[in-house]
């Protein structure tokens, strides 16, 4: 792991998204509530939360961090799933992996949960929207 014990402690922030791209019909179901696990969106947002809490046990050499606060929002458009997720804390290293995990284990949780009615679904654009704190100062997706 990476040396942070001389780093300053300082609130950090990050936001990460991405998309499960699926057939109209798997859309119509969700938004029906009709898909055989039940409701796809609410189950990948605890999902999300949960993952982002878990982050250091499933990406190796990442430091463990006291979250502030975990989120993910789904939004529902005719092509698929978007999904935000959102990470901060108050440490001496940033979220942007905690906050790429929420949108991952969401998309894979909203495959999962529809996956009986659409095989074909394509999880996409998982990346880093914007940070903030630190060192390396803000970033923000163009």
């Amino acid at each position: 792991m990476v040396d942070v014990g001389d780093k300053p402690v300082t609130a950090r922030t990050a936001v990460a998204s991405g998309f499960v791209q699926m057939a109209a019909a798997t859309v119509a179901a969700i938004r029906e509530r009709r898909t055989p696990k039940g409701d796809p969106l609410e189950v990948a947002r605890v999902a999300g939360i949960m993952a982002a809490k878990r982050t250091a046990e499933l990406i190796p050499l990442c430091h463990p961090l006291p979250l502030n606060q975990a989120d993910v929002q789904l939004e529902v458009r005719d092509d698929g799933i978007a999904i935000t997720a959102t990470a901060r804390t108050d440490s001496k290293t940033g979220v942007e992996m905690e906050a790429l995990t929420a949108a991952s284990v969401a998309a894979l949780t909203i495959y999962d949960m529809c996956k009986a009615i659409d095989k074909a679904m394509v999880i996409t654009d998982i990346r880093l929207e914007s940070k903030t704190g630190g060192r390396s100062g803000e970033y923000t997706r163009e």
